[in-house]
C-alpha cells in the first residue's frame, strides 16, 4: 500500500470520528447522557450504531474465514442474525426493555434485571459475569482488527492492537455512549459501502453468481480428508446430520451466536437510548439491510474464495493463509481486490473494531462502575468509577489478544454469544414477559445459566476444555464425556437447564412475587 495515500485517508479517518466523539462528549452532560444517549438518540443512528456494534472484525474476518471452511451453511446464521437479532430484539424484545428500563429509570442491561427483580445480588452477579467474562469476546474483535493491519499493511501486530485500543479508550473515556453511537453510526456506512463493493467484486472474480456457486458446488470432491472424516459434504452442503462438523457448524456457531443476540447486555442497551417505540419500528428496517450486507456478504464470501484460490493457485483458502482461518479474508482481498479497495477496506475493518470494541468497554465499564461499585456503595460519583473500568477493561483486553491462539475469533464470539444466553435470556424473558416470575427463580435461573454453561466449556466442549486443560489435570482426559457431548455447545442444555430452574423456582416459591410489585409501583409512579 502507498503509505503517501493511506496516511492521509486515516489521518481525515479519525479526525471525522475525534469531531464526532467531541460533539458526543459536548452533548454529555448528565449521567443518563454518559449511560444512555440522554434516551433521545435519532432511531437511523441507533439502528446503524447496533449494526455496528453486532457486526464487528469477528463477523467480516473471523466468520467469513469459519466460511471457508464450514461453507454456505453459515447464511442460517444470518437469517438468524436479521430474525432475531433485529426484527424480535427491535419489534419484540425492544420496545419492552426501553419502557420498562424508564419507568425503572435504570440505565445499565445488570440494573434493569436487579431493579425488575428487586435484588442486588442479581445488579452485582450480572454485573459481574460482564465485567469478568466480555474481556474474552473484546480481545478477539481487536485480534480481528490487528490481523487484517497486519497482513494489509505489513504492520506489527502488537502495534496494531495498542493503536486500536487507545483509539477506543480515548473516544469511551471522554464521551460516554453518545460518543460511541455517533462514531458507530459513521463506520456502519464506510462498513456497508466496503462490504457492498467486496461481494460484488467476489462474485466477478469467480465468473458471477450461477457459475461462482456451480464451480464452488463441484468442488466437493476436493474436502480435506479429515474435514471429510468429521462430516465435511461440500461447500454448498451441510455437514452430515449429527457428525462432528454438524454438531460445531450447529450448535456453537448457528444457535450459539443466533440465539445468543437476543440477550446481549451491549446491544439491549441501545433499545434504552430512543425516545419511542416508533423509533424502535423505524429503525427494523435499516438494521436488516445493514445486517444482511455485512453477515450475508461475509458468509458468502469466505466458501467462494476457495473458488478464487483453487482457480488461481490451485490450494484451498485456508491452504493459502497458511491454516490460520483468521488470516483468509485478508489474504483474499490482497489477491482479489484492486489497490484502491484495500485502503477503503483497511477503513472498513477500523470502523468495525471500533465501533465494536467501544461498544464492549463502554458495557464493561459501566458494569464496573455503576453495577457493581456503586450497588455496593463504593465511590458515589459513578462516573469516575465507570471511567477506571474503561482502563481495566482494555488493559485486560489487550492481555488476552496476546494470549489466545490463532483462529480463536469466530469460536470466542460463540462463547461470548452461548454464555450470555444461558445465564441472561430466560430471566430477560421473565421479566418482560412473565408476571409471574419471582426473585428467587431469576437469581436461580441467572446462576444455573452460567455456572453450566461455564463447566461445560472447562470439562465437555473439547475445543475449550482441551486447550483450557483443566479436565486433562483433574480426570486425565481432555473432556468428561464421549462424542457427540464433545461438540455439543454447552448452550444446548445450559439454556433448557437455566429456564426450567426459573419457571420451576417462580413456580414453586411461596413467598410474595417481589417482581411484579416493583413493576406494578414503577408503572405506577
Amino acid at each position: 500500500m502507498n503509505m503517501a495515500v493511506l496516511i492521509p485517508l486515516c489521518i481525515v479517518y479519525i479526525g471525522i470520528m475525534s469531531g464526532l466523539a467531541y460533539y458526543g462528549y459536548k452533548k454529555t452532560t448528565t449521567k443518563q447522557d454518559y449511560l444512555v444517549g440522554g434516551r433521545n438518540i435519532n432511531p437511523v443512528v441507533m439502528a446503524l450504531s447496533y449494526g455496528a456494534t453486532f457486526i464487528s472484525t469477528s463477523a467480516l474476518v473471523g466468520f467469513g474465514g469459519a466460511g471457508s471452511i464450514f461453507g454456505m451453511g453459515l447464511l442460517w446464521l444470518a437469517f438468524l442474525n436479521i430474525a432475531l437479532g433485529i426484527f424480535v430484539a427491535f419489534a419484540i424484545f425492544g420496545t419492552r426493555i426501553r419502557k420498562l428500563s424508564l419507568k425503572l429509570d435504570v440505565s445499565t442491561f445488570p440494573s434493569l434485571l436487579g431493579k425488575r427483580f428487586d435484588s442486588k445480588f442479581i445488579t452485582v452477579f450480572a454485573g459481574a459475569m460482564i465485567f469478568i467474562f466480555m474481556p474474552a469476546y473484546t480481545s478477539i474483535v481487536l485480534i480481528g482488527g490487528g490481523r487484517f493491519l497486519q497482513e494489509s499493511l505489513s504492520l506489527n501486530f502488537n502495534v496494531a492492537l495498542f493503536v486500536l485500543a487507545a483509539i477506543v479508550a480515548l473516544y469511551v473515556i471522554s464521551g460516554g455512549i453518545k460518543a460511541v453511537m455517533y462514531t458507530d453510526a459513521f463506520g456502519a456506512v464506510i462498513m456497508l459501502v466496503g462490504m457492498m463493493v467486496f461481494l460484488v467484486v467476489t462474485y466477478n472474480a469467480v465468473g458471477g453468481i450461477v457459475d461462482g456457486h456451480a464451480a464452488l458446488s463441484a468442488m466437493k470432491n476436493m474436502v480435506p480428508d479429515s474435514l471429510a472424516a468429521g462430516g465435511h459434504q461440500g461447500w454448498t452442503s451441510m455437514p452430515v446430520l449429527g457428525s462432528p462438523l454438524w454438531w460445531t457448524l450447529v450448535s456453537t456457531i448457528i444457535m450459539g451466536v443466533g440465539i445468543g443476540v437476543l440477550a446481549q447486555p451491549q446491544l439491549a442497551m441501545r433499545c434504552m437510548t430512543v425516545k419511542d417505540d416508533r423509533a424502535l419500528y423505524r429503525s427494523v428496517l435499516i438494521g436488516g439491510i445493514f445486517i444482511f450486507f455485512m453477515t450475508g456478504a461475509a458468509f458468502m464470501i469466505g466458501p467462494l474464495s476457495n473458488v478464487y484460490f483453487m482457480e488461481t493457485s490451485n490450494q484451498l483458502a485456508i491452504t493459502a493463509a497458511g491454516g490460520n482461518s483468521d488470516l483468509v479474508i485478508p489474504k483474499f482481498i490482497n489477491e482479489v481486490m484492486p489497490g484502491w479497495f484495500i485502503y477503503l477496506f483497511t477503513l472498513t475493518l477500523m470502523s468495525a473494531a471500533i465501533s465494536t470494541v467501544s461498544s464492549l468497554i463502554h458495557l464493561q465499564a459501566s458494569a464496573f462502575g455503576e453495577d457493581i461499585m456503586r450497588t455496593l456503595g463504593i465511590g458515589k460519583d459513578g462516573k469516575t468509577m465507570t471511567r477506571i473500568g474503561v482502563l481495566v477493561g482494555v488493559t485486560a483486553a489487550i492481555i488476552l489478544a496476546y494470549i489466545l491462539p490463532g483462529g480463536v475469533i469466530a469460536r470466542a464470539t460463540a462463547f461470548w454469544f452461548g454464555i450470555c444466553a444461558a445465564g441472561f435470556l430466560p430471566t430477560l424473558m421473565g421479566a418482560l414477559f412473565w408476571k409471574g416470575a419471582t426473585k428467587a427463580g431469576a437469581i436461580a435461573s441467572i446462576v444455573t445459566g452460567f455456572a453450566v454453561s461455564i463447566f461445560g466449556f472447562l470439562f465437555m466442549h473439547v475445543s475449550e476444555s482441551g486447550v483450557f486443560g483443566l479436565s486433562k489435570a483433574l480426570f486425565g482426559k481432555d473432556a468428561l464425556f464421549a462424542f457427540p457431548w464433545t461438540h455439543i455447545d454447552p448452550l444446548f442444555y445450559a439454556l433448557p437447564l437455566s429456564a426450567i430452574v426459573f419457571v420451576a423456582v417462580s413456580v414453586l416459591d411461596k413467598s410474595k412475587s417481589v417482581s411484579g410489585d416493583v413493576e406494578q409501583e414503577a408503572i405506577a409512579k
